[in-house]
């Protein structure tokens, strides 16, 4: 006899948000998921491309090698 009652509840319809927005819905132990990126947002497939500076790393790296932050 299985156990009764070990399951996670699920949400069949728990919404997906990016920025509070939902995109889509999907089914999850979860009633709702949040994402920081997705495809529509996601600089490689956006064209929009930009370097993401953590500490000061991105400028040392350039500094270092003599390049121009703005060249591509």
């Amino acid at each position: 006899m299985p156990k009764s009652d070990i399951h996670p509840q699920w949400f069949p319809k728990a919404p997906v948000l990016c920025d509070g927005k939902p995109i889509c819905y999907i089914g999850s132990t979860k009633p709702e998921l949040r994402v920081d990126v997705w495809l529509a947002n996601h600089p490689f497939y956006s064209d929009s491309q930009t370097l993401v500076d953590t500490e000061g790393r991105v400028e040392r790296f350039m500094k270092k090698y003599g390049l121009d932050s703005n060249e591509q």
